[in-house]
């Protein structure tokens, strides 16, 4: 089931999300199916648990490939719980979106190449290295359960017409 997107002034959107305890539960396969059905119909490569207004520390992503990021590599659908980069090297500054931000796109500087851990829905752990586009995408949606925003770190922004780059893609 789709939900929607808190508007940018929520406060939810800036404080740090609560750590998920209860793994395993129907509520929590729910909650990340529903996260993945809304960022598909939103057209997105990744999606925070606050940005629909809940306050847990999960973000999922998927991207199959194509003109948004032209030469990356596919990411499959994944769920991370309670995730934590715990290194980044390199840099690159490149254009980002945002559901909580719409109308605007970003340049933003993020490492190229990053390592994480983190839980599966039961609880197991999971991490590993991501790199270019699929580390941007998890830089930024754990940003998110950090209280941080996009336009918070970008270089440079500018208005956007989401639907008109849509019809391109």
């Amino acid at each position: 089931m789709e939900r929607t997107f808190l508007p940018f002034e929520s406060p939810l959107l800036r404080r740090i999300a609560a750590p998920v305890t209860a793994f395993g539960t129907d509520e929590l396969r729910a909650l990340i199916a529903d996260m993945f059905d809304t960022m598909r119909g939103g057209r997105g490569v990744g999606l925070a648990a606050p940005q629909i207004g809940v306050d847990q520390r999960i973000v999922v992503l998927e991207f199959p490939g194509g003109e948004r990021a032209p030469g990356e590599a596919p990411v499959p659908p994944t769920a991370l719980i309670n995730p934590v980069i715990t290194s980044g090297d390199g840099a690159v500054e490149d254009v980002e979106g945002c559901f909580s931000v719409p109308g605007k796109r970003g340049y933003v500087t993020r490492h190229s190449r990053i390592s994480y851990v983190a839980y599966d829905v039961d609880g197991n752990d999971i991490g590993g290295e991501a790199h270019g586009f699929h580390a941007r995408i998890i830089q930024h949606e754990v940003d998110h359960l950090n209280g941080i925003l996009y336009v918070d770190v970008a270089n440079r922004t500018e208005p956007w017409d989401r639907a008109a780059a849509q019809i391109k893609e």
